[in-house]
């Protein structure tokens, strides 16, 4: 009773909560896969969970001039993190946010479809949707604080 056949919708968001990436993998995927196609022509901060934590994925982001922030596990060394980096990672909730409005507003999560092209089309549409409203959450950044915008992947 506890198989899961559906899709995991990752995205990428900038400071304004406008999407800059998206990438849709079935339920089984893991969630650190992705990340490389979706953040290529990105550079500056990334921040994440803690499901994002790798060596070989922080190296190939280090390598394109892209730096992977995410909380430690219980079990990790404490590594030293700049003020910023702590206080912008508390904000990672604004990806909760962005993924309740395409579920609630947006209405991504829809379990009845009758085939792959409609379910596909919903959320296509749904994603088109909210990067068409006009009051995104966002993280309200001035722009003296804006050195190196972050994104926000989940």
């Amino acid at each position: 009773m506890d198989w899961f056949y559906g899709f995991k919708l990752h995205l990428v968001i900038n400071e304004c909560g406008e999407l800059l990436g998206c990438y849709l993998t079935p339920g089984n995927v893991d969630d650190r896969v992705p990340v490389p196609r979706m953040v290529a022509e990105l550079w500056g901060k990334l921040f994440g969970d803690r499901g994002y934590i790798s060596q070989a994925l922080t190296a190939l982001l280090q390598a394109q001039d892209l730096h992977l922030v995410t909380k430690i596990k219980k079990n990790m060394k404490n590594r030293l993190l700049s003020i910023t980096d702590k206080l912008l990672l508390r904000k990672r909730s604004l990806i909760e946010t962005v993924n309740d409005q395409l579920k609630n507003i947006s209405q991504i999560e829809h379990t009845r479809q009758r085939s792959l092209w409609n379910f596909l089309g919903n959320v296509a549409a749904g994603l088109i949707a909210y990067s068409w409203q006009e009051k995104k959450p966002s993280l309200n950044i001035r722009v003296k604080e804006q050195l190196q915008l972050p994104a926000v992947v989940c």
